[in-house]
């Protein structure tokens, strides 16, 4: 739990340093996030950059299970 806590703690402290080079990724804007924009009403279903994030991670996970 110990070790877990450390790389958290460590990713974090990455991104954070990270942060002005991440922000100017695409992001949040791919073919396939949709933005429903009315009156009153804006909803964002960021689908691709989901399934990227996720596939990012999973890898991520996997790498360090080995």
């Amino acid at each position: 739990m110990q070790k877990t806590i450390i790389a958290l703690g460590a990713v974090l402290i990455i991104v954070g340093l990270g942060w002005p080079w991440l922000s100017k990724l695409p992001l949040g804007r791919l073919p396939g996030d949709f933005v429903i924009d009315r009156p009153g009403l804006k909803v964002y279903i960021p689908i691709t950059t989901m399934i990227i994030v996720s596939l990012v991670l999973s890898l991520l996970s996997w790498l360090f299970r080995k």
